[in-house]
């Protein structure tokens, strides 16, 4: 039996169109949305819905996923670069479409639907009496932070420092670009989003954005205000970008990524929706995605269900696979763009394939179909010599593998190597660590170095048999390559073979051996 009253905490994409489902789906509810900031003061820019969300909308609610997809900006393609260039890859089926016509989409829909809409009303749990609360007050949520033990909540901040601004103009491409300033580097993420419209995200890391002074300029901004200091240094820090475009702020202010987790996402009468519950990196560009396909799952959860509590179990058991899957690939895309700046002595096709298998979703045929071009360039780079294809009958990984090494005393024909070679054993260090850039991976640096100073020619990485904790030791492997110049060996078991490939051909490890001991 579905509940006759329902409060919504929060009207960004995933509050107004859970607020407007469960309005449809149940014409006898009473469903009041709340948001503490006037109806016109729309924050953000440009949002992405992924295929298969824009799949979902459109069996949700057909009339509504109409008006999104008259109101979006089609798929475009990307620009990548490093320090000797840039690669272009090709478009997708992603569209973008700007947060406020989205929200205006959604709240015209949701008053049409019978919606009580209340804007500039602050309101906290204790003040409702609704049967039913949806807290989708977004990562700063209150409700969360209020009851961060009932909801095993959990936040941890990012290492960069990042901002979110807008121009106005339509880039051809989404670009990946870093821009060399007198305090350090900043890196733009840009898409279009609008016929005159562009997202422009910037970020950089901490000892830069203190030297460039933002650390003081930003104790100074209002709440609601943009941090107009920084947006000029960064008009200038990227014009050739903007093409003598100017970069437009809309409470604008830098602030660190806040990875937010919940062992729980209900409790009692309130159930968390979106970003109050999860966030994943913005790198994936997803958020939106996954607050309103909550709201699908939520709005038919308490239609259907029993009860709440039954309703709630179900919301949780129905999303919490997906959005776990892409909170752990958001999370080691994360790790590659806050080490991204180390990279850039890559090549373009190098930058371009360790950038496309940073989270492990992107199999080396994968990256071949999609850029055979670029795969060619890349495969040069890897054998040292003109990529001339590959033999009828030899996979991708099998040719990778193939490819001889040679670093200082360490020459092998193969990628592929004894794991038991008694001149090597004294490098061997056991790996489990998540955070390639953390405390503990800086520890075991120092343990590296400690080992190769000590005369082992090479090290060797092993750990446990998962393919998880594989692409973990890969990225450790990356680091001390790039840190050290060590010649680095990664030990997994043979039916990782092609991750172990991927690693290789990405730059991550020059030699790999399988590891029989752990299956």
């Amino acid at each position: 039996m579905s509940p006759r009253t329902v409060a919504v905490l929060g009207g960004g994409p995933g509050g107004a169109y859970v607020a407007l489902l469960l309005q449809m789906k149940n014409p006898e509810m009473t469903v009041t949305l709340y948001e503490e900031w006037p109806a016109q003061a729309t924050f953000g820019f440009g949002v992405g819905l992924s295929t298969s969300t824009q799949q979902s909308l459109g069996h949700s609610d057909p009339k509504t996923f109409e008006m999104i997809a008259n109101s979006s900006y089609q798929g475009h393609g990307a620009h990548l670069f490093a320090s000797t260039g840039s690669v272009r890859f090709g478009g997708n089926s992603q569209t973008a479409i700007a947060r406020a016509d989205l929200l205006e989409i959604l709240y015209t829909r949701a008053n049409e639907a019978g919606v009580d809409l209340r804007f500039g009303e602050r309101v906290s749990i204790d003040d409702l009496d609704a049967e039913v609360i949806i807290a989708a007050d977004g990562v700063g949520s209150r409700t969360r932070t209020e009851r961060s033990e009932e909801f095993g909540a959990n936040v941890e901040l990012g290492r960069q420092m990042y901002l979110w601004c807008g121009t106005d103009f339509p880039l051809p491409d989404a670009l990946f670009a870093p821009a060399e300033t007198e305090h350090g580097l900043f890196t733009t993420h840009a898409y279009p989003y609008r016929e005159d419209r562009s997202t422009f995200l910037v970020e950089t890391d901490p000892a830069t954005w203190r030297a460039a002074g933002f650390d003081a300029t930003a104790e100074t901004i209002a709440r609601g205000e943009s941090d107009q200091v920084a947006i000029d240094y960064l008009e200038k820090t990227f014009e050739e970008q903007l093409q003598g475009h100017p970069l437009l702020g809309n409470n604008t202010r830098w602030t660190q990524f806040r990875n937010v987790k919940c062992k729980t996402w209900h409790h009692g009468r309130i159930a968390l929706l979106g970003d109050a519950a999860h966030t994943a990196h913005y790198s994936v560009g997803s958020g939106t995605k996954l607050a309103m396909e909550d709201a699908i799952s939520l709005s038919t959860a308490l239609t259907e269900e029993a009860s709440v509590e039954d309703a709630f179990v179900r919301y949780e058991t129905e999303r919490r696979p997906s959005v776990e899957r892409l909170q752990y690939l958001a999370e080691r895309s994360q790790f590659w763009w806050e080490s991204y700046t180390r990279r850039l002595d890559f090549t373009p096709a190098q930058m371009m394939l360790s950038f496309l298998t940073r989270a492990g979703n992107t199999s080396l045929e994968a990256f071949q179909s999609r850029e055979p071009d670029v795969f060619r360039d890349a495969m040069s780079v890897h054998a040292q010599r003109d990529f001339d294809g590959i033999d009828a009958g030899t996979t991708i990984a099998q040719w990778v593998i193939e490819q001889p090494f040679s670093h200082g005393t360490v020459r092998t024909v193969s990628r592929l190597t004894d794991m038991d070679n008694s001149d090597w054993q004294a490098g061997t260090v056991e790996v489990d660590i998540v955070d390639p850039w953390g405390a503990a991976a800086d520890a075991l640096v120092e343990t590296v170095k400690s080992r190769s100073a000590d005369g082992a020619p090479l090290i060797t990485l092993t750990g446990p048999p998962t393919r998880p904790a594989l692409l973990e030791r890969l990225d450790i492997a990356e680091r001390i390559r790039l840190e050290l110049g060590i010649p680095v060996r990664v030990a997994a078991p043979q039916a990782l073979t092609d991750d172990l490939a991927a690693g290789l051909a990405s730059f991550r490890t020059d030699l790999i051996c399988f590891d029989t001991r752990r299956i």
